[in-house]
C-alpha cells in the first residue's frame, strides 16, 4: 500500500514529544509542523491550514479543548487526533463531542500514532480508486470519492470520521452493527472505548436528522449498535 503524505501540525508543550512524534511522522514522509501551546498551534493552522493536528489535550493556558474548538469555530475541518492521559476521559468524550476525529492514550508508541495519522489520510484521501460510488438516500447524497455530503442541496460540514461513519452506514443500509463492528470497520480499531462510536453518531445524528431526539435514518438498535434505514 502506498504511503500517503501530508502536512502534520504537532501540538505538545513537551519538547521530547514534539521531538520524538516530529521524527517519525517526518520519517513516514509527512511535512511536520510542531507547536508548543495553544496560540501557536491556532497560528501554525490559520498560516497554512494542516491535513492532520494532532493535539495534546493538556496544553498550559490555551487547552487543547480550546484549540479544538476554535479550529472548529473557524470552520476548518481538518483531522484531529488527540493525546490523552489515562485518567482524561471526561476530556476524551468532551474532544470527540468538539469534533475530533480519533484519540491515542499517553504513554503511546509513535510508531502507532503514524499508523493512526496514516489510516485518517488514507480515508481522507480523494484519490483512493476504492472509494466507491455515490450514496443516495431521499435528499441525502454522499459521495466517498470526493468527501462530499450534501443533505437538501446543502453542504454538510461533516469531520473525517463523521464522513466515514456516515458513509459506512449508508452503504449497508438494513444491517445493524455493534459498536465493536464499527469501531473495527470505521475507526480501524481491534480495540478502543465504544463511548467513541457514541459521541459520533450523536453528533452525526445532528446533522442528519430532521429531529435528532428522534432519528429516522441512523437508528439505535437496543443491546445491539446502529442500523442506517433508508426513507421509505
Amino acid at each position: 500500500m502506498s504511503r500517503v503524505c501530508a502536512r502534520v501540525l504537532v501540538v505538545d508543550d513537551d519538547e521530547t514529544v514534539r521531538d520524538v512524534v516530529g521524527r517519525y511522522l517526518g520519517a513516514a514522509g509527512h511535512r511536520v509542523a510542531l507547536a508548543a501551546d495553544g496560540p501557536g498551534a491556532l497560528r501554525a493552522a490559520r498560516t497554512t491550514p494542516p491535513d492532520v493536528v494532532v493535539l495534546d489535550l493538556m496544553l498550559p493556558g490555551l487547552g487543547g479543548l480550546e484549540v479544538c474548538r476554535a479550529l472548529r469555530a473557524d470552520g476548518d475541518l481538518p483531522p484531529i487526533v488527540m493525546l490523552t492521559a489515562l485518567g482524561e476521559e471526561d476530556d476524551r468524550l468532551l474532544g470527540l463531542e468538539l469534533g475530533a476525529d480519533d484519540y491515542v492514550t499517553k504513554p503511546f508508541s509513535p510508531r502507532e500514532l503514524v499508523l493512526r495519522v496514516g489510516s485518517i489520510l488514507r480515508r481522507t484521501g480523494t484519490a483512493s480508486s476504492g472509494a466507491g460510488p455515490v450514496l443516495v438516500d431521499g435528499g441525502l447524497r454522499v459521495d466517498p470519492a470526493a468527501r462530499s455530503a450534501v443533505l437538501d442541496g446543502h453542504q454538510l460540514a461533516l469531520t473525517a470520521r463523521e464522513f466515514d461513519l456516515l458513509a459506512f452506514l449508508l452503504a449497508h443500509p438494513g444491517q445493524a452493527f455493534t459498536r465493536e463492528e464499527l469501531l473495527a470497520r470505521v475507526w480501524g480499531w481491534e480495540f478502543g472505548d465504544r463511548s467513541t462510536v457514541t459521541v459520533h453518531v450523536r453528533r452525526l445524528r445532528e446533522k442528519v436528522e430532521t429531529d435528532p431526539t428522534a432519528p429516522r435514518r441512523i437508528a439505535t438498535i437496543w443491546g445491539t449498535g446502529y442500523r442506517y434505514d433508508r426513507e421509505s
